[in-house]
């Protein structure tokens, strides 16, 4: 039997971020350290949609390219992981009787889900579902990832893909070694204190509480997967493994891992 993996929320940047070499060597170093997932579940932020929608269980549906104005060489990435049927037959069942869940045969992963993959897996060797976020209400995604912790006991590695901040339209100097603005360094140092503290209810009503609001996160996609990670955790309020840490464009990539 395979060892149980953790839930884990990272900050998976646009494309480009597979050449920053610091990045690059944290996130090896953490799938290097964590179990082998049986398969992994990906809940990113370039993702909505309700009710629940499960992506493509093949390999023949092409990845999802959600980016534009970036080098070609961006788009010419592949990664032909395995299917994973099962997974999202074992994710239906799961869902409460009653609550639609509808598949997406058209839809496979998204750079959310398949540019931290590269890095952390680059063999491409371990069965990858995505599913959405039919909601951004950190209590609906903390239920969901709940529902879904059943998961681990199968060796899932269940990842929430986001990022710690995200205020691009706020960004003055976009370039991969900018000093983080005030609002940056401001949310994501509360956002580790609260964390460090098991301030549940903190983080869920980050929109009201913490600093840097909402320049931070003038929309909230980026944040909400962290919920689901939290949800499928064993304790929501047990303090986390603040696994990653620093900025890049001034973006925080903060990242955790739950037990």
């Amino acid at each position: 039997m395979s060892v149980r993996p953790p839930a884990v929320y990272l900050s998976h940047g646009a494309p480009p971020l597979v050449d920053d070499e610091r990045w690059v060597s944290e996130l090896r170093q953490w799938s290097a350290d964590l179990p082998r997932p049986t398969a992994i579940l990906m809940v990113s932020a370039h993702w909505e949609a309700a009710p629940l929608t499960i992506g493509s269980t093949t390999t023949e549906t092409p990845l999802t390219y959600d980016f534009w104005g970036f080098a070609d060489r961006y788009y010419d990435v592949t990664y032909d992981s395995p299917g994973a049927p099962a997974l999202a037959a074992a994710v239906t069942a799961l869902m409460p009787d009653g609550v639609p869940v509808v598949h997406d045969p058209d839809r496979r992963l998204d750079h959310g889900a398949y540019v931290p993959l590269t890095v952390m897996y680059p063999q491409a060797d371990v069965p990858v579902l995505q599913i959405s976020m039919p909601t951004l209400d950190p209590q609906g995604l903390l239920e969901l990832g709940s529902r879904l912790r059943p998961l681990r006991d199968e060796g899932v590695l269940i990842v929430g893909s986001g990022f710690t901040t995200h205020g691009l339209p706020y960004l003055t100097d976009p370039t991969p070694g900018a000093t983080p603005p005030a609002w940056s360094v401001e949310f994501d140092t509360w956002a580790s204190e609260r964390l460090a503290a098991g301030d549940l209810d903190g983080l869920v009503d980050f929109r009201a509480k913490a600093p840097g609001m909402p320049y931070a996160h003038p929309t909230i996609e980026h944040f909400a997967p962290l919920f689901v990670a939290l949800g499928a955790s064993d304790d929501p309020e047990q303090a986390p493994r603040q696994v990653i840490d620093g900025y890049w464009m001034g973006l925080a990539k903060r990242s955790i891992q739950l037990v």
